[in-house]
């Protein structure tokens, strides 16, 4: 089902193959700045159909401000049929699968998602589905935790976004959500502490 290839960033040509394993990064991404700052993880280009977001020149047409916390409701695989079905109406940058943390892009960074049913917070926002559901927290696992925690760090660094919980929001504190997710099982505290320590 998956045709995917890992995303590498023009960051990760420019660093050079000593590194190579952590330099990921989003398509579009811009060269690395010289302060340290969290590495992508690697992401797959899984890519969602175009009638399902916002072509755009993000930062530069929109700030980026927010990364925004989803669960999906479906597995992991159905998520990525629905991003590609254009009848859908709906997409995010990426998603994160439970059993090993894999990372999906499905829309560039530069691009709005329409993920957060708010448009202000969808042209400012990164949205971050997690396979799972609300209400089964064995779905939350370790890796699913240290890659997402990773990505997002590095999406803060990108995008000077604070890594805090103005910031770092779930769907359901968007304004006007009628979603709950990440819900009440999801470990906020134990996530920022990942986003903080990440490398």
């Amino acid at each position: 089902m998956e045709h995917a290839r890992p995303v590498l960033s023009r960051r990760h040509l420019l660093a050079g193959a000593a590194a190579a394993a952590t330099a990921y990064g989003p398509l579009g991404a811009a060269p690395a700045r010289a302060a340290p700052r969290a590495a992508y993880p690697p992401t797959y280009w899984t890519p969602a159909a175009t009638g399902n977001y916002t072509a755009a020149n993000r930062p530069a047409q929109y700030p980026v401000q927010y990364v925004i916390v989803h669960v999906t409701q479906e597995t992991y695989a159905d998520t990525i049929k629905i991003f590609q079905d254009p009848n859908r109406k709906v997409s995010a940058h990426y998603v994160v699968r439970s059993s090993d943390g894999r990372i999906a892009q499905c829309v560039r960074e530069r691009d709005v998602a329409w993920h957060a049913g708010n448009w202000t917070y969808n042209t400012r926002g990164i949205g971050i589905e997690h396979e799972g559901w609300v209400h089964d927290p064995r779905w939350f696992t370790d890796a699913l935790y240290a890659q997402s925690a990773r990505l997002t760090a590095a999406v803060c660094d990108r995008f000077g976004i604070p890594k805090d919980r103005r910031h770092i929001i779930g769907h359901a504190e968007v304004p006007g959500a009628d979603h709950t997710d990440p819900g009440q099982y999801w470990d906020w505290a134990r996530y920022l502490r990942l986003v903080a320590a990440a490398r």
